[in-house]
């Protein structure tokens, strides 16, 4: 390879490519996890707790074997697509007042494995028309009760979007700040209202609460902050209300393209960007 190139924020030259082809070769019987986590440790690649960047590290092995400059072992499990979803009992008779008579709403982090994220995923691989089969990276899950643990809708806040071209020209992105300056951002990836949930101005109010308590669980989690958060609308779908009830700004529309779309052939639906700043100094501080 000449030059060099920027994979998952890290930039690799020639020497690079050839330590991992190095590894490979010399270990065939590592799978692709332990390969990563050894990369990791080589370069001492870690998030800013301290942690290796082991999800990273595995995202940037596989887009090196798309451009076919490594072969790697072949995957034993097709990562967290693989997780099975557990089926849990949850009371449906519908919920029909007034937010008033609704409080207190309990807005509680999902952490770890248990009984409360097998709910999480039940009820967004159940009632979300894009389900939950799991996620990667960086992460935040909520799940939203009223009185007696009854649940009421669910958020998946994750990694931003790599490139999106309104969000950029909104924030003042080069390329370079984008690359070094990603991490600062989240993206709202999931949000569920239960379908029997009916409560007006009950979205907009969850989206208030939790957005005032997600930057201190972030640096709580992973170290460092957010300054911004953006999330997709289907517009076929959905007209982006209580995101904008919640003062959410729209900033403009994607191309119809899926970001595993190589070629530019496939079309997807055109959604509508909304985010939130964190701070009022976010453009300062993410443009820096």
């Amino acid at each position: 390879m000449s030059g060099s190139l920027t994979l998952q924020g890290r930039q690799l030259c020639g020497d690079d490519i050839g330590l991992i082809r190095h590894l490979i070769g010399a270990h065939p019987d590592w799978h692709r996890s332990r390969l990563s986590v050894e990369l990791c440790r080589m370069w001492n690649w870690r998030t800013d707790k301290g942690l290796l960047k082991d999800m990273a590290c595995r995202s940037m092995l596989r887009k090196l074997e798309q451009r076919r400059l490594i072969v790697l072992p072949a995957a034993r499990v097709i990562g967290n697509r693989a997780r099975r979803i557990r089926e849990m009992a949850h009371a449906s008779d519908p919920i029909i007042c007034s937010l008033e008579q609704l409080q207190p709403i309990e807005i509680a982090m999902v952490a770890g494995r248990g009984e409360t994220d097998d709910l999480f995923h039940c009820l967004l691989d159940r009632y979300h028309y894009l389900g939950c089969r799991g996620h990667v990276g960086e992460h935040i899950k909520y799940m939203v009760y009223a009185r007696q643990k009854r649940p009421l809708g669910c958020l998946l806040f994750g990694a931003a979007a790599w490139k999106v071209s309104a969000r950029e020209q909104f924030i003042g992105w080069s390329d370079h700040t984008r690359q070094a300056h990603l991490k600062f951002l989240a993206n709202n990836t999931r949000f569920l209202i239960l379908p029997w949930v009916q409560v007006a101005n009950l979205a907009s109010f969850i989206l208030g609460a939790c957005l005032r308590r997600l930057p201190g669980d972030w640096i709580k989690r992973y170290g460092h902050p957010l300054w911004l958060v953006e999330t997709f609308v289907d517009r076929c779908r959905f007209t982006g209300t209580c995101y904008r009830a919640a003062n959410w700004l729209y900033v403009g529309a994607t191309r119809g393209r899926s970001r595993q779309d190589r070629y530019k052939r496939l079309r997807v639906p055109v959604k509508d960007l909304y985010v939130y700043p964190l701070t009022g100094q976010f453009r300062q501080r993410l443009c820096s």
